[in-house]
C-alpha cells in the first residue's frame, strides 16, 4: 500500500480547543495553540508530539514560525506576546505593551522584526533584536488580525471596523483602506506574489483584493457562517478557508470557484494552515481536534459532493470525463470526473429522480422520476429540450438505443413505453407484466430490451415487432435491475430475493445464482470487458463477481449507507468503479487486479468528508505509512500491518527465521530489527 492516499490523514486529538496552528518552514512539525494558553509541537512524520510550551495564561490566538530559525511568536488573551525556542521549550522574551487581548502576529519575511494586533485599536511593531516596540499603527477598532508582505515593505491588518489597512513600514502611514467587508474582518493573507491580499469576514464572505489599485478582484461566498480564517496555498493558485459551519473549503484564485468542501469537524473551525509543500492543509477549531487534508488527493480525485438527500443513479459519460447523478432532492448533476467539479445542475423534475444516462453520442441525458415524466436534457446548454409524459405513475428507468434515436422508460404503471429523441412523441407502449416495471436494458445491439418487475418475472421484447419473446422466471423477489453484458450473450438481474442471477440470453436458463449480498441487491452492471459484475445492496457492501465462473472475487464493505447504484467507467489509468449511496455520497474505486487478486482501492469521496473503515482488516498489510496506519485505526480498521524496515538494504526474513532471531537476542534489541 506504498504511496497510497485516503485524502485525510490521521485527526489529532488535543486536551482543548484549538484556536491556532502553523506549520514549521520546512513543514518538519506543526505548532498547535490552545485555550488553555498551551503550544502543542508535534512532528509531522509521525503526528507524536514532541514539545510542549507552557507560558500564556489565556487562549492562544496566534502562532508564527520564524522564517529560518527554529523559534516562534505566539500571543494571547493574556495581553502578551511570547518568543519561544522550540528546541528546548523556553520562552525566551515576553512582548508587553498591549492594553487587552491580542489577537494576530506575524513575522517579518527577515525575522528582524513582530507585527502584533491588538484589541486596543493599535497594531505594534517590535524589534527582536532589544523587544523593543519601535512603532504603534492606531485602527478605529479592535485590531483582529495583521500580516506581512512577502517583501516586508508593507504590513496589512483587519479590524472590527470593517476594513482592512495597509501601512507602509518603513514609515508607519497608512498608505491604503480596503472597504468591502460588512463585519468584522478576523483574517487576512497576502498571496505568495505579493499582489493580492485575501480577508476573511464576519459577514460570511471571503474578499480578494488587488494591492497595487486596491480594488475588490472576488467575494468568495459559500461559507454559511462567519469565516474564521484563509490562508494561500505556497504556489498562489488556491485559498483555503474555515468558518463556524464547521467546513474547511478550497477555493481557485483565479476563477474565485469553490473547488472543495471539506467536512468532518464538528464545530467550529477557527484556523486552516497549508503544508509548506502545498500537499496538506491543517485545520483545528472548538471540537478540540485537529483534522488533516490531504489536498493533492482532494484536488484531483474527488468525484462528488452537493446532493443534499439520497443518490439513485451514477452514470458516466461515453468518454468518462463526466459523471451525470440523480437523487431524492430533485436535482440532477453532472461532474467532472478528473477535478470533482460540479460542472451543472439540471433543475426542473418537480420529485425524486431515480435515473439519469447518456446518450450514445454523449451530448444528451435522458432522465425520470417521481413526477411521472422523463426529461431529455442538452449536456452543453443544461436546456431541457423534451419532456416526455404519458407514464401514469413513478417512472423507474430509461435507457437510450444504442443508436441514440430512441429511449425506453419503463414505470410503476407496470408499462414499457419508447420514445422518439427527436420529436418526444410516443413510439410504442407495451404491456405484459403484472406488477410494477423496475429495470429496463437494450441488447447491445439494439434488436431486444429487457425488462425486470415486481411479479418476479425478466421478459425479453423484441424492438422490430414490439413483442415479448420470453419469460424468465426465479427470483423470489421484486427484480430491481437488468443489464445485458457487453457482449449481448448475458443478462444479470438484482432481485429482493438477495440474489443476482446471470442468464443465457439465447436459451434463457439462468446459469448462475449468485448468494452472498444478505439483503436485498438494488443494482448491478458488467464491467467494460464483461468479466466482471458489480452489485449493490441494502447491506452495505458492493461485490464484484467473476461472470464465468458465478465466484464471488472481492467484497467492497463499509459503506454508511445504502448501495442504491453503480457504474464502470474504463480509462487509460486503469478501470473505475462509482457507488452511489442511500446518505447522498458518491465514492470512486480503482478495480485492480494482480497475482490472481481482485482488489478495490478506495479513491473516495464522501459527502460526510470521513473515510469509514469499521472493522475492515489491515492485518500484514506491507508498505503502509504510520500517519495511514493512525488513520485507518481512527476510523475502525482492526489488526496491525507490516513494519516497513528502517533500512532498504536489509534482507527479507521469513517468519521462521525472523523467530529464531528472537530467541537469540535480548528484548531491549528486538527493535533493531525493523
Amino acid at each position: 500500500m506504498t504511496g497510497v492516499h485516503f485524502g485525510e490523514l490521521p485527526m489529532l486529538t488535543v486536551e482543548d480547543g484549538v484556536r491556532s496552528c502553523a506549520y514549521s518552514p520546512d513543514g518538519k512539525s506543526l505548532a498547535v495553540g490552545l485555550f488553555n494558553g498551551d503550544i502543542g509541537v508535534y512532528a509531522t512524520s509521525t503526528w507524536e508530539k514532541i514539545r510542549i510550551l507552557k507560558g500564556h495564561t489565556d487562549w492562544v490566538r496566534r502562532i508564527a514560525y520564524h522564517p529560518t530559525e527554529n523559534q516562534i511568536v505566539s500571543c494571547s488573551e493574556d495581553a502578551t506576546v511570547r518568543l519561544w525556542d522550540v528546541d528546548s521549550g523556553i520562552c525566551v522574551r515576553i512582548l508587553s505593551g498591549h492594553e487587552s487581548i491580542v489577537p494576530g502576529v506575524a513575522y517579518s519575511p527577515q525575522g528582524d522584526q513582530v507585527a502584533s494586533a491588538g484589541a486596543d485599536g493599535t497594531v505594534r511593531l517590535w524589534d527582536m533584536v532589544t523587544g523593543r516596540c519601535t512603532r504603534t499603527l492606531p485602527h478605529n477598532n479592535w485590531v483582529k488580525c495583521v500580516a506581512y508582505s512577502p517583501k516586508g515593505n508593507q504590513i496589512a491588518s483587519g479590524s472590527a471596523d470593517f476594513t482592512v489597512r495597509l501601512w507602509n513600514v518603513e514609515t508607519g502611514d497608512c498608505s491604503r483602506i480596503l472597504s468591502g467587508h460588512s463585519e468584522e474582518v478576523g483574517e487576512i493573507a497576502y498571496s505568495p506574489q505579493g499582489h493580492q491580499l485575501a480577508s476573511a469576514s464576519d459577514d460570511m464572505t471571503i474578499r480578494l483584493w488587488d494591492v497595487d489599485i486596491g480594488t475588490c478582484r472576488y467575494v468568495l461566498a459559500g461559507h454559511h457562517n462567519a469565516v474564521s480564517n484563509v490562508a494561500y496555498s505556497p504556489r498562489g493558485h488556491q485559498i483555503v478557508s474555515g468558518g463556524q459551519d464547521g467546513t474547511v473549503r478550497l477555493w481557485d484564485v483565479e476563477t474565485g470557484v469553490c473547488l472543495q468542501t471539506l467536512t468532518g469537524h464538528s464545530r467550529t473551525v477557527l484556523i486552516v494552515q497549508f503544508s509548506p509543500k502545498g500537499d496538506q492543509v491543517a485545520s483545528g477549531g472548538w471540537d478540540k481536534t485537529v483534522r488533516l487534508w490531504d489536498v493533492s488527493v482532494r484536488a484531483s480525485r474527488h468525484v462528488s459532493r452537493g446532493h443534499s438527500q439520497q443518490v439513485y443513479s451514477v452514470k458516466h459519460s461515453p468518454n468518462g470525463d463526466q459523471i451525470a447523478s440523480g437523487g431524492l432532492d430533485t436535482t440532477v448533476r453532472l461532474w467532472d470526473t478528473q477535478t470533482g467539479l460540479c460542472l451543472r445542475v439540471l433543475r426542473g423534475h418537480t420529485d425524486t429522480v431515480s435515473w439519469a444516462v447518456y446518450s450514445p453520442q454523449g451530448d444528451q441525458i435522458a432522465t425520470c422520476g417521481g413526477d411521472k415524466t422523463v426529461r431529455l436534457w442538452s449536456v452543453e446548454s443544461g436546456e431541457c429540450l423534451h419532456v416526455l409524459t404519458g407514464h401514469r405513475r413513478f417512472v423507474e428507468k430509461a435507457a437510450f438505443s444504442p443508436q441514440g434515436h430512441r429511449v425506453v422508460s419503463v414505470s410503476q404503471d407496470r408499462s414499457v413505453r419508447f420514445w422518439d429523441v427527436a420529436t418526444g412523441d410516443c413510439c410504442a407502449i407495451l404491456n405484459g407484466h403484472t406488477n410494477m416495471v423496475l429495470g429496463i436494458t437494450y441488447s447491445p445491439d439494439g434488436k431486444q430490451v429487457a425488462t425486470g418487475s415486481v411479479d418476479c418475472t425478466i421478459r425479453l421484447w423484441n424492438v422490430d415487432d414490439e413483442t415479448c419473446s420470453r419469460i424468465m422466471m426465479g427470483h423470489e423477489g421484486d427484480v430491481n435491475t437488468v443489464v445485458y453484458s457487453p457482449q449481448g450473450n448475458q443478462l444479470a438481474s438484482a432481485s429482493d430475493d438477495m440474489t443476482v442471477r446471470i442468464w443465457d440470453v439465447e436459451s434463457g436458463e439462468c446459469r448462475f445464482i449468485l448468494i452472498g449480498h444478505r439483503d436485498m441487491v438494488y443494482c448491478v452492471a458488467y464491467s467494460p470487458k464483461g468479466d466482471l459484475l458489480a452489485s449493490g445492496s441494502k447491506d452495505k457492501t458492493t461485490r464484484l463477481w467473476d461472470t464465468h465462473l458465478g465466484q464471488c472475487r472481492t467484497v467492497i464493505r463499509n459503506f454508511q449507507d445504502i448501495v442504491k447504484t453503480v457504474d464502470w467507467n474504463p480509462t487509460l489509468a486503469g478501470v473505475y468503479l462509482v457507488t452511489g449511496c442511500g446518505d447522498g455520497s458518491v465514492l470512486k474505486w480503482q478495480i485492480v487486479e494482480e497475482a490472481g487478486d481482485c482488489n478495490a482501492q478506495l479513491e473516495w469521496s464522501a459527502t460526510s468528508g470521513t473515510l469509514t473503515m469499521a472493522g475492515a482488516s489491515m492485518q500484514d498489510v506491507r508498505g503502509l505509512t504510520q500517519p495511514n496506519k493512525h488513520l485507518l485505526k481512527q476510523r475502525g480498521a482492526v489488526g496491525e500491518p507490516e513494519d516497513l524496515f528502517r533500512e532498504a538494504s536489509k534482507r527479507v526474513m521469513t517468519m521462521a527465521s525472523v523467530v529464531s532471531t528472537l530467541k537469540q537476542v535480548p528484548n531491549e534489541a528486538v527493535q533493531e530489527l525493523f
